[in-house]
Formats: structure tokens, C-alpha cells, sequence
């Protein structure tokens, strides 16, 4: 086993020491740097899956594919990875081993013109709408969504089965397999240069969580209120608002939203007036909350647990639609205000018939209450949690639904509620952990989405930082073929140009009315109506002291600061890194 020093061990894994012993970390293991993942890589909070045969012979072909490229070529194989033929290199690969899945030709190993020609367009407008930053101060958070996007052992899957094409622990995204897996990733100065500086998206929307736990005698408890709940958040609701105006300001125009948190509760409660103070003061753009989290208070007594929820809870959830409603003003500033983004799956173990948990069940009821409101359901309510193995078994089942396989609950959300023209799919983490892993699976989901739902309700998130930036993510869905013997038997639609167009921005452009100006050129003038200016490289410089110490860097002294400059530095203007951090699980 690879030496580990204690501190990585104990502060960025919450491995016990049998755990460990089956892991190495995945920054000291990968030596590839892939722009797409080959194994899976955890976090820190769950154990990874191996790699299997066919990631692993994903892998190779890669290497082998990359390695007779950057001879040619006349350079290293890093460097040829980082390029956009080590994209085709990955793309090639997945191809011969999967099946054809991905639009891309070999030419495009040598020639950047080639590549230009099936890769994303200069002019594409990206909205990803599920992006996310961690304070300073928290130290042991994303590291293990991290591990699994480098391959690392994958507590999802804590028996080590293997993928679709039979690879155990493949990285999702192999450009962060060998970097660290610290919780530097997460926080500031590292996320702005992974989404706007490493990637083509042109807004983002700053989201955040309401499930955070409260230390109690022996162990954890809900809270009792949003105050309580915000102190173990990823973000408090006034960070979240001070990053957006921050990057906005430096940008000189709108590169940046953010969610406002939700808390429903009862009439008279601190969640409902924590959400009118978010109103009154920081001005969300929209709203995101979690059914799954404890953030609902159903009762008046300020030492009661909040709990989880339901949508068409009349008791709960309805005061708070009231309350959004009540505040049709803020539309004229904030046009996305009625947006309703809520957290929906990622619960393997969870019972087919709880909503709380994911279940689609309580979307009706709610959308159909609540015509004025958009119920955009954040990871379309995929039931299987980072490892989608059970995805595949519904396939494979040969269990339908209205003629089209029945995967746990995406296809029941589909085929239930895309009646409803108020209610959309979002793809986050849904899609980046199939995509690499389950492409069957990402084929399946995609052509449901657009079978009922329709081009025009299905939207895009990569989840970032999680599975690093969003640029592979963006690459991926942009290069992404439905077959055609699939699309035949099921009736999918064709994932054409103008629906991933639609799918990467165009759809949330119309959720937020914003202009779909499309890229960021280098005189600082978007595509068209040039709304959309360049995130400045030298950003690091611009952090205000406010903001430092909004976000509790880390004692928030010149020294701290300082190394974070000279790191930043290091990487400031290189190549994407292409590293997964996290854990890999030994392979037998």
C-alpha cells in the first residue's frame, strides 16, 4: 500500500483504518490524467468500487492511443491529454469498448480543427444550474463525490461490482485522477478557476444544502431551526449571495445566480420568516431545497426537530409557495424567482413509496396546486445513489413501463409527470455518473426525457466541483449519440444539436429570461449581444476583505491568504490538470 501521511487520512476521509487498508490515494496511484474518468474515485465519504475489466481496458486503449498520438505530435503524453485530441483519445476509447456512443473520429487525435468540428461550439451558451462552493472553514466536505468522479472506492457499491462494461472503480473523470483530494478543491479560489476559467460556461448558478446535522450528545440531530441548520451548510444563505454579487461585479455582467435556501414551515414559524429575510436582504434568484433534509418545522414550539417533507404537504410546503407568491415583485429584478428547484433521488435504499427520499410521487399534486411555479427536479429523481448498477438491472429486467424500461424512479417521474407543463428534469449527477460508467443507462434516461418531457424541459447541471469542473460534463452531453436500434425499438427522439443546445442553456435561459448570448470571447463581448464578459484572471487579486471573511478563510490571516495566492499562482494560466482527487480502491 502507497504511504499515506496521517493527516490526509484522518482530516479528508472518514475511513476507519480497515477501510483504508484497501485504498490508496488517487492522486498517488492514476498516473494517466485523462480528461475522462476511468475508475471510480470516492470522496472520502464512502468506499469505491474497483476497477473492472472493461474500465481498465478502457484505460489502456487510451494509453495507448494517446501514447502513439503525443510521439507524433512531438510531445509528452500529459500534454497530449490536456489537448483536445486526449479528449478524443477518451471518446475513441469508450467507443470500442462500449459501443458507439460518442460522436468523434480519429483524425481528431492530431488535428484541434477536427476536433473542433464534433466537439462544443465557441458559440455555445451554458447555464449550468447546480454549482457549489464549501467555506473555508469546513474541511472534511465533497471529498467523497470527489472519489468516486477519480476512481476511488465507492461506498455505493461496497462490494466492488463492476460497471456496464465490467470496470470497478472508473473514474468518471479521469483529469483529476493523481490530484489531491483536499478540501482546497471545494472552496473558492479553486472552483472559480475550474468553472469559468477551465470551461465554456457561460452563467452559473450558485446552489447550496439545508442538510446539515447538529452536534448533540452522542453524535447528531436535526435542527431546530434554519440558523442551526446554516452553521453546517456548505454555505449559509448570505455567502451563497456574496459570492454571486462578488463574481458579477468583477465580471462586469451577469456570470453568476443563486438559489435562495428553502425552509417550509407552518404560518409563524423562523423557517417561513428566514425565507422573507432572504427575500427582503439578499435577493435570491431562485430557490433550492431538499425534501430529503430535515428542514421543515411542523409545529410552533422552538425546541421541536425539523423534518423531512413532502411537496404536496399542505401543512408545510404550502405556506412557503404562499410565501414565494406573496413576493411576485422580486420577478421584476429576479425573473427566476418562482423557480422551484428541489433535490430529488440519489436514495438506493430508500422505499419505492417515499417522496421524502426522492419518490416522485408528491409532484403532481403540487404542480397542479401551483401553476404559477416551475418544479424543476434536480437529478430527476434517479433513485440509485453515484452508482447506477441497479439502473442497469431495471434494463436489463426487461420490466416496462409504458413500453419503455422501468428505471427506478426517473422512468415513473417521466411517463407521471411530465404531463405537467411546470415540471422539468435536470440533469445533475444524474448524468455524470452514468455517462462514463452506465452509458446504456445515460441513453435510456436521456431518450426518456426527451420522449416526455420534450427538448424544451430537460436542463443541464454538472454538480461542481463534485466530479471536478464542468467541462468534461459539457464535452460529454455535446458528443452524446442515443443508438439508433435503441431510439427504434423505444421511440426516443434523436439528441440532435439543437436539443443539447437547448438542454446545456437555452432551456434555463428561458427559466431565468436571460439572453442566450452564447460564449465569452477574448475582447470581453459574448456571441451576438455581448452580454457576457470574461471572468478576470486575476480574480485572486480582486477577493475583498468582506468576502475573506464572509467565506471564514481559513483564520483569515496575511499568511493563510498568502499561500493561497502562491498556490494559485502555480496553476494560474497552465493546462487543465486533467487529476481526480479522492480514493481508489487496490485492485485484487
Amino acid at each position: 500500500m502507497t504511504e499515506k501521511k496521517p493527516e490526509f487520512r484522518e482530516d479528508d476521509s472518514w475511513f476507519n483504518e480497515e477501510q483504508l487498508a484497501q485504498l490508496t490515494p488517487a492522486d498517488v496511484a492514476e498516473d494517466l490524467h485523462a480528461p475522462v474518468p476511468t475508475r471510480m474515485v470516492s470522496n472520502g465519504e464512502y468506499m469505491p468500487f474497483m476497477q473492472t475489466p472493461k474500465q481498465k481496458e478502457v484505460e489502456n486503449r487510451i494509453k495507448v492511443l494517446s501514447d502513439v498520438a503525443s510521439r507524433k505530435l512531438g510531445m509528452d503524453r500529459r500534454r497530449f491529454l490536456a489537448t483536445s485530441g486526449g479528449m478524443a483519445a477518451c471518446f475513441l476509447a469508450m467507443n470500442e469498448v462500449f459501443g458507439r456512443f460518442f460522436n468523434v473520429r480519429p483524425v481528431e487525435l492530431f488535428e484541434p480543427a477536427a476536433a473542433a468540428q464534433n466537439g462544443p461550439p465557441p458559440n455555445l451558451f451554458v447555464l449550468d444550474d447546480q454549482l457549489h462552493i464549501v467555506r473555508s472553514s469546513r474541511q472534511n466536505t465533497g471529498q467523497t463525490l470527489r472519489a468516486i468522479a477519480q476512481g476511488l472506492p465507492n461506498p455505493f457499491n461496497p462490494n466492488g461490482l463492476p460497471d456496464e462494461l465490467g470496470r470497478v472503480n472508473f473514474p468518471w473523470n479521469p483529469a483529476l485522477v493523481g490530484l489531491p483530494n483536499v478540501a482546497e478543491n471545494f472552496q473558492l479560489i479553486q472552483v472559480m478557476k475550474d468553472i469559468y476559467l477551465d470551461s465554456q460556461m457561460t452563467v452559473g448558478i450558485m446552489s447550496n444544502n439545508t442538510s446539515s446535522a447538529v452536534p448533540g450528545a452522542g453524535g447528531t440531530r436535526p435542527p431546530k431551526n434554519p440558523i442551526e441548520s446554516e452553521a453546517g451548510e456548505f454555505l449559509s444563505a448570505p455567502q451563497t449571495m456574496g459570492i454571486r454579487d462578488w463574481v458579477n461585479e468583477i465580471a462586469g455582467s451577469t456570470r453568476m445566480l443563486a438559489h435562495g435556501m428553502i425552509f417550509p414551515g407552518v404560518p409563524g414559524t423562523d423557517n417561513l420568516e428566514y425565507m422573507q429575510y432572504q427575500i427582503d436582504e439578499l435577493k435570491p434568484d431562485s430557490w433550492k431545497g431538499y425534501t430529503s433534509a430535515n428542514s421543515a418545522k411542523f409545529d410552533l414550539d422552538p425546541e421541536s426537530l425539523m423534518r423531512r417533507w413532502r411537496l404536496d404537504d399542505e401543512q408545510v410546503a404550502y405556506p412557503m409557495y404562499e410565501l414565494v407568491v406573496k413576493n411576485r415583485a422580486q420577478l421584476k429584478e429576479h425573473p427566476g424567482f418562482f423557480n422551484i428547484n428541489i433535490h430529488k433521488g440519489l436514495s438506493t435504499n430508500a422505499l419505492p413509496s417515499q417522496p421524502e427520499l426522492g419518490n416522485p410521487a408528491d409532484i403532481p399534486k403540487a404542480a397542479t396546486d401551483w401553476p404559477e411555479l416551475n418544479f424543476i427536479m434536480y437529478h430527476a429523481c434517479i433513485r440509485p445513489g453515484f452508482w447506477a448498477l441497479n439502473a442497469l438491472e431495471d434494463v436489463k429486467s426487461g420490466r416496462l413501463r409504458d413500453g419503455v424500461p422501468d428505471i427506478l424512479w426517473c422512468t415513473e417521474f417521466a411517463v407521471d409527470c411530465a404531463r405537467f407543463p411546470n415540471v422539468y428534469a435536470e440533469l445533475g449527477t444524474t448524468f455524470a455518473s452514468t455517462v462514463i460508467t452506465f452509458p446504456t443507462v445515460c441513453a435510456h434516461l436521456l431518450g426518456q426525457f426527451l420522449k416526455y418531457f420534450g427538448e424544451d424541459r430537460v436542463v443541464f447541471g454538472s454538480d461542481s466541483p463534485w466530479y471536478g469542473g464542468p467541462q468534461w460534463q459539457i464535452e460529454a452531453l455535446w458528443r452524446f449519440e442515443i443508438p439508433e436500434d435503441m431510439a427504434r425499438q423505444y421511440g426516443y427522439p434523436r439528441l440532435t444539436e439543437g436539443a443539447k443546445r437547448k438542454i446545456l442553456g437555452l432551456n434555463s435561459a428561458r427559466l431565468y429570461k436571460l439572453a442566450a448570448s452564447g460564449n465569452i470571447s477574448e475582447h470581453g463581448q459574448g456571441h451576438g449581444k455581448g452580454l457576457y464578459k470574461p471572468f478576470p484572471g486575476d480574480y485572486v487579486e480582486r477577493i475583498p476583505a468582506s468576502l475573506k471573511t464572509l467565506l471564514e478563510f481559513p483564520g483569515f490571516t496575511a499568511d493563510n491568504f498568502a499561500r493561497a495566492r502562491m498556490a494559485y499562482h502555480d496553476w494560474k494560466g497552465a493546462a487543465p490538470r486533467h487529476t481526480r482527487f479522492g480514493w481508489i480502491r487496490n485492485q485484487a
